[in-house]
């Protein structure tokens, strides 16, 4: 083989190398700066009361939202609102009747489960209390972001 060739193939590897070496320092920097401004304004913010002191309770630290085994699952924001709702549910003797889940639908809608019954909307709630409990832990929510 002819120093020439060799010589060729070295700088080869050695300029892919070099290429690689850029491309993945920029990569690396644009990851790091993305998430933030990509996510949603209530995941950059510290979650509602209401979640930090659920989540501490099941010993989770303080995560986005509060997920217990086997519950169903709605979007972040919507479950930030049902661990209002669950705080507000347990400090009123009156409510204390009804076990709350958000979960997601098939068409992606907000479904309300009470008492392992599903509603899908507040307007069908069970109950008038539940219902003005509801739109104030919306409230509640939007108030804080």
């Amino acid at each position: 083989m002819s120093f020439s060739l060799l010589a060729a193939g070295v700088v080869a590897i050695v300029l892919v190398g070099a290429i690689w070496f850029v491309l993945s320092v920029n990569a690396k920097r644009k990851a790091a700066d993305s998430p933030s401004d990509e996510k949603p304004e209530y995941m950059r913010k510290m979650p509602p009361t209401e979640t930090v002191a659920a989540t501490k309770e099941d010993k989770e630290g303080i995560t986005v939202f509060d997920y217990d085994y086997g519950e169903k699952l709605a979007a972040p924001f919507a479950e930030q609102i049902e661990d209002i709702l669950r705080a507000k549910i347990k400090a009123d003797p009156a409510l204390r009747q009804y076990e709350i889940d958000f979960g997601t639908g098939a068409n992606q809608s907000l479904e309300i489960w009470v008492n392992g019954k599903m509603y899908a909307s507040v307007n069908e709630l069970p109950d008038e209390r539940l219902k003005e409990a509801f739109r104030s832990s919306v409230k509640k929510w939007n108030t804080t972001q």
